[in-house]
């Protein structure tokens, strides 16, 4: 039974309902066709995650965005 976890930066970048429906679809056809598993027992999850609670190289996202936008 596959697991699939994807994580998303939330708010206003948030996906909608259709962008996550598609990625639910498509992740669980894509280990069906590459790894043989079945559809009916794969698990997708998508969580979103806050900017402030996301960082990279050291620095939250917000903080990284704030200062693109400087």
């Amino acid at each position: 039974m596959p697991y699939i976890n994807i994580k998303v930066t939330g708010g206003k970048e948030a996906p909608t309902q259709e962008q996550k429906q598609e990625l639910i679809r498509g992740a669980t056809d894509l280990v069906a066709r590459i790894l043989g598993k079945n559809p009916k027992t794969t698990i997708v999850i998508i969580e979103e995650v806050s900017m402030d609670n996301w960082g990279i190289g050291g620095e939250s996202v917000t903080n990284i965005r704030a200062a693109a936008h400087r």
